[in-house]
């Protein structure tokens, strides 16, 4: 259930408030208006009244409420209407008048509009035009005079909301924090179906703006991304002539004068005020724009995998700013990914995007080597043509978020939780869409049962505890083939194997075939070691009893390795 507080001002605000809720909506959707519940219980109502012209009914209706108010003239405060839209989810039974009546009153009783036994409180009305939704409206100024107490009345009505939930068997909502990201008003849905966008201009703005700063270096390139994505820009300078503040709009989103409607960074997202954009820019802006030689989908898929450990040992504010790293990620993986990926990996973005904000403060200081490599995947497009670079980091960024989930969990975020969980199951999909013909693909180049066997050998004496899952798993065929691989390209399969076991344990993993087998394909694509390299790890390495020596040519490239004798 899902209560929201709007205040209005001005000489006509109740009038406006009234006639909204008992008119026909902004898009007809209000059938039968009628009122559920009253201050005194018998107020007019202009939804119900045959037989009576229902406009006179509504003027007496904001008379009375207004009657308070009015008694105040020039004291009366500059907002004098309360309104509470409350709305309950999809899945929940439709409750009778009496019910939403029960819940009006403790709504009001909740947020010091109408405290129960309270004969003197504020006049207030609740009105039903939907199954599953009441508007409550109430005028700010109590029948003796003063004003209401209602200090943070949003979120004693979050409170009693969820203790309503529970009383009638409701879906249970996740308590706040007031860091989540405020939710666009039904007023901007509407405008959005008018102009034909998919989502409202707020949501809009918000994705991309989170993207912008996931991919620029920095502040220049942060107004150049938003520009080439249609975003207006206007910022707030102080006197020195500074940016102080950003404003947000889309050309085609426009008030009654034709001009751009304006968000502030800070009411798109808390984390997206100009400061934290600044903080959070300067993790990636301090060195140069162009990334670290190397493969970016192994560097971002390394970074990704080290997020666990952050989670584990780092301090809080260390590992709050892991999961800002992780969603700077999955915001701009969709713009990498294939056509067919992108729904599935917007929605995990979007989801977890409330993931990434707690009222622990972010560091950021070890987030950069993931954030610099995502941008590099980003900007560089480097080849992915068999998807296995998005293979692998999606792997590494399933074991995080899972990671995360815990983490908020044991931190009591419930909201947090619940959005790591609800991006968990989005990622899974996806996940599963590219790995599936990855796989298919590498179990199909599958080496000989007899090389097989030895790799399976190495196994057992390396990982005695798993070694039955992986045989059994479905990639354990993939597995051994970039285990051969590995080796034809001139590593020592042991070698790799027990790299690939050291990165990390697979305690954790839901299917250790199929995590060994994106390590060792990130292993086997690292430049070869030199016989002299290889040596030396072979002899720092201790032998462990039963193991068979490796192949002759196990460490030889196939073009150097002496043709096979014929029998």
């Amino acid at each position: 259930m899902i209560p929201k507080i709007i205040l209005s001002a001005g000489p006509h605000a109740t009038r406006r408030t009234i006639g909204y809720l008992f008119g026909k909506g902004r898009a007809n959707e209000h059938i039968d208006p009628h009122l559920v519940a009253s201050w005194n219980g018998f107020a007019p109502d202009p939804g119900r009244s045959p037989h009576r012209d229902p406009k006179d009914a509504m003027a007496q209706l904001v008379a009375q409420l207004d009657q308070p108010v009015k008694m105040l003239g020039d004291k009366a405060p500059k907002d004098t209407v309360w309104h509470c839209p409350v709305r309950a989810a999809p899945e929940d039974p439709i409750l009778t008048d009496a019910q939403w009546a029960a819940i009006a009153r403790r709504i009001v009783a909740a947020a010091g509009i109408a405290p129960n036994g309270d004969e003197h409180a504020c006049r207030w009305v609740a009105v039903r035009h939907a199954d599953d939704h009441i508007h409550i409206a109430a005028t700010l100024v109590r029948q003796d005079g003063r004003r209401p107490d209602r200090g943070y009345d949003q979120r004693a009505v979050q409170r009693e909301a969820r203790k309503i939930e529970i009383d009638y068997g409701l879906r249970q909502l996740k308590q706040g924090d007031g860091t989540g990201a405020k939710r666009p008003t039904s007023k901007e849905h509407f405008k959005a179906k008018r102009l034909g966008q998919d989502a409202a201009t707020r949501d809009v703005l918000r994705l991309r703006v989170r993207r912008a700063v996931a991919a620029a270096a920095d502040e220049t390139e942060f107004f150049a991304l938003l520009d080439a994505t249609g975003v207006i820009v206007r910022l707030k300078l102080g006197p020195s002539g500074d940016a102080l503040g950003c404003n947000f709009a889309l050309p085609e989103d426009t008030n009654d004068q034709g001009e751009p409607v304006f968000y502030a960074g800070s009411t798109l997202s808390p984390d997206l005020s100009l400061p934290k954009i600044r903080k959070s820019l300067a993790t990636t802006s301090t060195e140069p724009a162009t990334a670290r030689p190397g493969n970016p989908w192994h560097q971002a898929t390394a970074a990704a995998e080290r997020i666990p450990h952050h989670l584990t040992h780092d301090d809080d504010h260390a590992a709050q700013g892991q999961l800002v790293a992780l969603g700077a990620t999955l915001d701009l993986l969709p713009v990498a990914a294939p056509a067919a990926l992108r729904a599935e990996l917007e929605r995990a973005a979007a989801a977890f995007e409330r993931a990434t904000r707690s009222r622990i403060t972010a560091d950021l200081a070890s987030t950069r080597a993931l954030r610099r490599s995502v941008q590099a995947i980003w900007r560089d497009r480097p080849q992915d043509s068999d998807g296995t670079g998005l293979a692998m980091l999606l792997d590494a960024a399933l074991t995080a978020m899972a990671f995360a989930v815990h983490w908020h969990r044991t931190h009591q975020h419930a909201q947090q939780e619940a959005a790591a969980a609800q991006a968990l199951v989005h990622l899974q999909i996806a996940y599963g869409q590219v790995t599936e013909p990855v796989l298919a693909g590498l179990a199909q180049r599958t080496p000989s049962d007899q090389i097989k066997r030895r790799f399976a050998h190495h196994l057992q004496e390396a990982v005695p505890e798993h070694v039955e899952r992986i045989l059994n798993d479905a990639s354990w065929d993939a597995l051994a083939t970039v285990l051969a691989e590995a080796e034809a390209a001139g590593h020592n399969a042991a070698t790799v194997l027990d790299q690939a076991l050291g990165q990390r344990t697979l305690d954790d993993a839901h299917s250790p075939a199929r995590a060994l087998t994106w390590r060792i394909r990130r292993l086997g694509e690292r430049h070869v070691p030199s016989p002299r390299a290889q040596a030396a790890m072979a002899r720092s390495t201790t032998q462990r009893p039963g193991i068979p020596a490796a192949h002759p040519t196990a460490g030889v490239p196939l073009q150097q390795r002496p043709p096979a004798r014929r029998r």
